[in-house]
């Protein structure tokens, strides 16, 4: 099963947060874990402000174990045309229009994408 883990599911499991172990569920052979390019920007840069550049590139070299999606020309127009439909902010819809390019589902904890078919939300 494909799954696209966003980066608020990356940050609670490499923060140790209370959602942890819910996403460690995920780093399991049944699922094949994608990552959008912006998740890779948003999970560094939080991490790099956090906790430093040498953690945040270690983090980043697991993000890069998954298999990284580039932002394309059709997931990029896609990802307008669902946030238009849904009101999603940039990230969001570009990682929703990744995963549906990818036919796999969302693993998030961010309510805006909740409600949204093909969307795992945690909490």
């Amino acid at each position: 099963m494909r799954v696209l883990l966003d980066s608020s599911g990356w940050i609670e499991f490499f923060t140790d947060g209370p959602l942890a172990d819910r996403y460690a569920a995920y780093f399991t052979p049944r699922y094949q874990l994608i990552t959008p390019t912006i998740v890779l920007y948003e999970v560094y840069k939080k991490i790099k402000r956090e906790k430093g550049e040498e953690t945040a590139l270690l983090f980043a070299g697991r993000l890069n174990g998954t298999e990284v999606v580039q932002l394309t020309e059709s997931i990029a127009l896609l990802a307008a045309d669902v946030s238009l439909r849904h009101g999603l902010a940039m990230a969001d819809a570009i990682v929703y229009a990744t995963a549906r390019d990818q036919e796999a589902e969302v693993v998030t904890g961010d309510a805006d994408l909740k409600d949204l078919p093909g969307v795992v939300y945690v909490r």
